[in-house]
């Protein structure tokens, strides 16, 4: 549908559930504006088209997927066999870990944010140092606080089991050679395939939002009221939209949120501004000779513009709200235990701790206890209830001889047509 026929439906929508309202007087609908229902319609719809992972030419392939699902929960892969992806992406806990810094080989200056969604994210990383999946896969794997791995360890670990042999050569065609850093690259890619399957599920809003859409004033009285009023707030006064914006309730970008970035006492994470750099510096990003969509300029276009600036220090990426209420604590260091510490922060907000540029955008919004419930509520409602339900499927036994089709069978961007998923939802 072309954004004018979108428009035009969403304004249609918006008429006829206003007369639906006129008609029903149902007290459990909230009197919402023209403009309130627009914005709202602007969430959705959920789920979004289909996003493979960039640069990688097994993004959506079945057989990488397979093999990515199996290297996501292996701890072989880090250097003393205790630590693998699942290690700080927990599916029982929405695919993040419930700490306010990951513990690696030692205590993080991080979280770990949730994966799901995440083939619809823009950057990678609190700071926006990756510019697509497989490239975020790559830095935990080597880094020496986290699996302190090398590539000769990964490619030795492929070659050695018989199984990851033989999904590896199902994935691309040949077995693990000689060089060692396209096997770790493939691995990543590989990686990044599995995590590109990871798409949550719908959600209350999902439903109300669509209910709005088409006028169904009976089924959008389902939204409970607080929710109902917290969203008003998300959408209006609150300004929470601006950021937070589409389906995927973030903007993909970064931003100073007035909170401390210090580490530890004299020591400040940098955020955006460090990120930037490394993603130049990184021999792994969309312009490297590793991706494999380095000559497509639409692709690269983002990380080949980016430059970094001295507002972005101290910044951090603007986190999608999908599943927010399962992935305590907040921010990129956990400061924030709870929603409603999340909320009260941006209700007491300290002006004096933000750029200049933040200022515009965020302000003070004095919240009564009242109007900070309805706020959390609204959050809650984003939330898939069957997002921490996932359960790795039952991969098939590899059978040697079965290898990926010609190149010529990829996709232009990459990503072959057929892919499956990489999980299932508990019953």
């Amino acid at each position: 549908m072309s954004p004018r026929r979108a428009l035009i439906a969403i304004v249609a929508g918006s008429v006829a559930l206003s007369a639906a309202w006129a008609a029903a007087r149902d007290p459990n609908l909230l009197d919402l504006s023209a403009d309130e229902l627009q914005r709202i319609q602007r969430h959705g719809p959920w789920p979004p088209p289909r996003a493979l992972d960039p640069g990688n030419a097994v993004a959506g392939d079945a057989a990488a997927i397979q093999l990515g699902q199996q290297l996501f929960f292996d701890a072989r892969l880090s250097i003393d066999g205790t630590m693998s992806c699942a290690t700080c992406h927990q599916p029982l806990l929405a695919f993040a870990d419930a700490r306010a810094r990951s513990r690696g080989r030692q205590d993080l200056d991080r979280n770990a944010p949730s994966l799901w969604n995440a083939a619809h994210e823009r950057w990678y990383g609190w700071d926006g140092a990756a510019d697509s999946l497989w490239a975020q896969a790559i830095r935990p794997i080597l880094h020496a606080h986290e699996m302190d791995a090398n590539p000769q360890h990964v490619r030795d670990t492929i070659a050695r089991d018989p199984e990851l042999a033989c999904r590896y050569r199902k994935a691309f065609g040949r077995v693990p050679e000689d060089d060692a850093d396209a096997v770790l690259v493939d691995v990543s890619k590989a990686i990044g395939a599995f995590v590109g399957t990871l798409v949550s599920g719908r959600t209350p809003f999902d439903a109300f939002r669509d209910a709005l859409a088409r006028g169904d004033a009976k089924a959008a009285a389902r939204y409970p009221l607080p929710a109902q009023r917290g969203l008003r707030l998300f959408v209006g006064r609150g300004n929470c939209h601006l950021c937070h914006v589409g389906p995927l309730f973030t903007n993909g970008e970064f931003g100073d949120t007035g909170l401390p970035f210090f580490v530890r006492p004299g020591v400040v994470d940098p955020g955006r501004q460090r990120g930037i750099e490394l993603l130049q510096l990184s021999e792994y990003n969309l312009l490297s000779r590793w991706s494999d969509a380095r000559d497509d300029a639409t692709v690269a276009m983002k990380t080949k513009q980016v430059m970094p600036q001295h507002r972005n220090f101290g910044e951090f990426k603007v986190p999608s709200l999908r599943n927010v209420a399962l992935t305590a604590p907040y921010a990129h260091d956990g400061q924030l235990a709870t929603l409603d510490d999340v909320v009260r922060h941006y209700s007491e907000l300290n002006l004096e701790r933000l750029h200049a540029d933040g200022e515009q955008i965020l302000k003070p919004l004095h919240l009564s206890d009242a109007e900070r419930a309805d706020l959390v509520a609204f959050l809650r409602s984003l939330s898939d209830p069957k997002a921490t339900l996932w359960q790795p499927s039952r991969l098939p036994i590899c059978k040697p001889g079965l290898a990926r089709p010609p190149e010529e069978a990829r996709s232009p961007l990459g990503g072959r047509e057929r892919s499956e998923p990489g999980g299932q939802i508990k019953p």
